[in-house]
């Protein structure tokens, strides 16, 4: 099974403030349906939280945390790599479970979950952005850029509050 990282960065490294992303760019959710629709999503409690109380559709939901949640049946909790990792090859009614493990945040669950990402879906926000949950890649070499669709503002019509770019790094070592 292959990790992969799903994140939105601000220059700056921020990827949240209060609990909430900073910023308001409606085709970064949906590059985000896109790429995680259909396979299992990893994400921390404060991730969780910040959700509407209900399961992303069509993702197999997982929460990590060494806290007791109270959470719909259909999402799973696990307090380990090794649990995550078999919730999500464990395939539900007989099926085999996903090919990849998408992680979606925040801030520490990316840092767990790095050392074993192949990939990193980026979406990279042209500002620098106050809040109090970043992201940094701990070993740039170790990745290389293989796309970038880059998104200027176009104002005044612009229904995206920053400049932004999709890139996709995979690992090189």
């Amino acid at each position: 099974m292959s990790i992969e990282l799903v994140v939105a960065v601000a220059q700056n490294g921020v990827i949240g403030a209060g609990g909430k992303m900073p910023w308001h760019i409606p085709d970064d959710l949906k590059h985000f349906k896109k790429i995680t629709t259909g396979h299992p999503i990893l994400m921390g409690r404060k991730t969780w939280e910040s959700l509407p109380r209900k399961p992303l559709p069509n993702r197999k939901n997982i929460v990590m945390t060494s806290q007791s949640l109270n959470v719909p049946p259909e999402v799973i909790c696990v307090a380990t790599i090794e649990e995550a990792i078999a919730a999500a090859s464990e395939g539900e009614g007989g099926s085999e479970g996903g090919e990849k493990l998408m992680v979606i945040g925040g801030g520490k669950i990316y840092k767990l979950f790095e050392p074993y990402a192949s990939c990193i879906h980026l979406t990279q926000i042209n500002a620098d952005i106050e809040g109090d949950t970043y992201f940094h890649i701990t070993n740039s070499d170790a990745w290389q850029e293989t796309s970038r669709e880059t998104h200027p503002l176009m104002e005044p019509n612009s229904h995206h509050s920053h400049p932004y770019a999709f890139t996709t790094l995979v690992r090189i070592k």
